[in-house]
């Protein structure tokens, strides 16, 4: 049984699959089996990866006989990892040398928690490495192994599935798998934070996000499918429902969940133009019904839009984000005028 089992979901990434697979293949630490899961993909990706696998017998490849999507090609490969902890890593994307050795080490000084969180950097085109603005986070003074009372502050991290190692057993105990649809790192990420007993953070670039000149995001494809985080919430929601232990992070979520309903809108070239009434109206529902009791606004602007959007104010939205863009504008152009 390898330590590790490195799951690569894998769909019309040829350009960079070589670079991803060499990431986890080079890394100092061998103890790992590498799960890619060719989602029908129609390019050449099946064939460089059944190449990949003669050459090195730690890469399992499975063929879809369907596209199913990046949530359920992970399942997929989460159903034959045989790992002590699971990593799932983007076919676009690549592990940073090193990592798994010090992901090892982290686990062993921590006796095996729950999950292990660690930070990423972009990676743009131009040559341009940027560590995420959450690097604080992972610089906090405080306890090694601690659970989410001790450090909410990691909800405020990126929801993202694959800057975490996963121990297998925890996984299978909390029945976690991804549901289909755009989004859906959120059912998964705040169900295994919130779950997690022991948790632990390694203060490490782990991963480099690739940032494409342009296309290859499907989150920035204008498409209705951006109403599935809708669903998406509504999954976390329940997962709550189901655990009563749980219900005083329901403030917190739904704050996070506001949030991010608002960076599905506001971010260009999401929600197509003739949709976004529909989805204020979607917002101001799905908000009513989801709504604790308690929860309360966070104070100042930064807050505003959210507020506006949980209550499908549109027009006033729309006035506030273009008195917004002007300030924006403004504060650009004085030093050019100076």
């Amino acid at each position: 049984m390898p330590r590790f089992s490195v799951i690569v979901p894998v769909h019309q990434v040829e350009e960079y699959l070589a670079e991803c697979l060499d990431s986890v293949l080079s890394q100092s630490c061998p103890d790992f089996e590498l799960i890619a899961v060719d989602d029908r993909s129609p390019d050449g990706c099946g064939a460089l990866l059944d190449h990949a696998a003669r050459r090195d017998e730690r890469i399992r490849v499975l063929h879809l006989a369907t596209n199913v999507g990046l949530g359920r090609a992970r399942n997929a490969g989460l159903e034959v990892a045989t790992g002590d902890y699971v990593i799932f890593l983007d076919s676009d994307d690549t592990l940073t040398p090193g990592l798994l050795q010090a992901v090892e080490d982290r686990l062993g000084s921590t006796a095996d928690p729950d999950l292990l969180v660690y930070d990423y950097a972009r990676t743009y085109w131009d040559g341009r490495v940027v560590r995420s603005n959450s690097a604080p986070v992972f610089a906090r003074p405080g306890p090694e192994v601690f659970d989410l009372d001790l450090r909410p502050d990691l909800l405020d991290l990126l929801m993202v599935v694959w800057n975490k190692a996963y121990r297998r057993d925890f996984l299978t105990e909390q029945g976690l798998t991804f549901p289909a649809g755009y989004y859906e790192d959120t059912p998964w990420t705040f169900p295994a934070l919130l779950a997690a007993g022991r948790i632990t953070v390694l203060d490490r670039v782990g991963v480099h996000y690739r940032q494409r000149r342009e296309g290859g995001n499907i989150l920035a494809t204008a498409t209705r499918r951006h109403f599935d985080v809708f669903d998406q919430y509504d999954r976390v929601f329940a997962f709550l429902d189901s655990r009563p232990d749980l219900d005083r992070w329901r403030p917190v979520v739904y704050g996070r969940m506001l949030h991010h309903l608002d960076t599905v809108v506001s971010k260009p070239g999401r929600v197509p133009p003739g949709d976004r009434r529909e989805y204020f109206r979607r917002a101001a529902e799905h908000c009513a019904r989801l709504r604790p009791a308690d929860h309360r606004p966070a104070p100042g602007l930064v807050s505003l839009r959210p507020q506006l959007l949980s209550h499908g104010r549109y027009l006033t939205y729309q006035t506030v984000r273009a008195l917004a863009r002007g300030r924006t504008a403004a504060a650009r152009l004085v030093p050019r005028i100076r």
